[in-house]
């Protein structure tokens, strides 16, 4: 009779752990998950008013997902994870460490050292998330009407401070990935930034995260923000910050790596898109806001057309659509595009947010055309601004079609 596996073993610890209250915690690596976005699971112990629970936190590339699951529920789990999703596991706790390894072709390894903690962390359940921008040390949150004198987040503002912090912390990480980050200075454009909150964000973490030089433009059309950012810029000594009167149509983008556009109306999101991608702009980030133009052309197929005869969901398809189109547009002109939730629908609906890395290579771009015209074509849209301006005709000619 065999005696039981590594894996079997690291599960024994960490349910013993759990059971003893010298959990720290578990981490789950090595992804081979089907979702390619999935990368890592950390599970802690946390008390809540049901009781000792398992936190299991799942980091996506560009975003997180927290449950909290019953201890037997979150053992089973944990060994679900490992036969299905990850190759390797961390277990922490106040006695020990161990490292499970299940790579393929390779025997299962258990490794067990020494405690590296001391104590197991709080199981409070709402534990302080570290803030990229801390509302006490970022002074230029104050006269934004953000803060208080003291540093503390405004009744009623702090949806908006979640919402800058969750702006860089996706800014930072589409950087992380970018080819070019070797931090040799970087230029950024906000157009349409409004009040310049998530302008004077990405300018005060990139400055701090080592970008040196820094140059940021906050572009918009309204001359009394203008001038109040720019007051506020220049009181808070952010030299590289400005701002300056002016429309996404007539931006200039000469030098700009990246560009930012956050809820820019209907086609303004399609003219933001065409200047950085005609500027070869590195890294273009929007939120698409007010999808009107292709509800009026939406033709669905006939299995569809049933259901959105309500307006709401016809409403919702043009939304789909557009957003679609956009995305596919971008791969065709050599971007490596993402698409995803920007913030919480509870905070506002317009939470989409499309993310647009320049490829070193674009490529062969015929069947990225293709598939442009065939996403057209199934839903009857035959015009399209940003398929407009990059020159892409979406009604295809003979001998074009799939």
């Amino acid at each position: 009779m065999t005696g039981p596996s590594a894996k079997q073993k690291l599960l024994a610890l960490f349910r013993a752990a759990a059971a003893q209250g010298t959990l720290v915690k578990l981490t789950l690596g090595a992804s081979r998950s089907a979702d390619a976005t999935l990368k890592n699971v950390f599970v802690r112990p946390v008390a809540l008013r049901a009781g000792p629970r398992l936190a299991f936190l799942y980091r996506h590339t560009t975003r997180d997902i927290t449950k909290n699951l019953g201890h037997d529920e979150g053992m089973a789990h944990v060994a679900e994870l490992l036969d299905q999703d990850f190759q390797c596991a961390h277990l922490f706790t106040t006695k020990e460490t161990a490292e499970l390894q299940l790579r393929p072709g390779q025997p299962p390894r258990l490794a067990l050292g020494k405690p590296s903690h001391a104590a197991p962390p709080s199981a409070d359940h709402d534990r302080r998330k570290p803030r990229l921008i801390d509302a006490k040390g970022s002074v230029w949150l104050h006269p934004l009407g953000v803060t208080t004198a003291d540093g503390a987040v405004r009744d009623g503002m702090a949806a908006k401070f979640r919402q800058i912090n969750r702006f860089v912390e996706i800014l930072q990480h589409l950087l992380s990935e970018w080819p070019r980050a070797t931090r040799r200075g970087l230029s950024l454009v906000d157009m349409g930034c409004g009040k310049g909150y998530l302008t004077f964000a990405a300018f005060d973490h990139l400055r701090r995260s080592g970008w040196a030089p820094v140059q940021v433009l906050g572009l918009e059309a309204r001359e009394d923000l203008v001038k109040l950012c720019n007051g506020i810029a220049h009181d808070h000594g952010c030299d590289g910050l400005r701002f300056a009167c002016g429309t996404i149509d007539r931006a200039a983008l000469e030098g700009v790596d990246v560009l930012v556009a956050l809820h820019a109306c209907d086609t303004a999101t399609d003219d933001a898109i065409a200047k950085g991608i005609q500027a070869g702009v590195a890294l273009i980030v929007v939120a698409p806001c007010c999808h009107k133009e292709l509800r009026p052309q939406l033709r669905p197929p006939p299995p569809l057309a049933g259901a959105l005869r309500h307006g709401i969901l016809r409403e919702r398809q043009a939304e789909f659509v557009t957003d679609a189109l956009r995305a596919a547009l971008l791969d065709w002109a050599g971007y490596d595009t993402k698409v995803f939730e920007f913030i919480s629908a509870e905070h506002t609906a317009k939470n989409l947010m499309i993310a647009a890395t320049k490829r070193e290579r674009c490529g062969c771009r015929d069947a990225r055309e293709r598939a442009v015209k065939n996403l057209a074509a199934f839903y009857g849209i035959k015009i399209q601004r940003l398929a407009q301006q990059l020159g892409m005709a979406l009604e295809s000619t003979p001998g074009q079609e799939s």
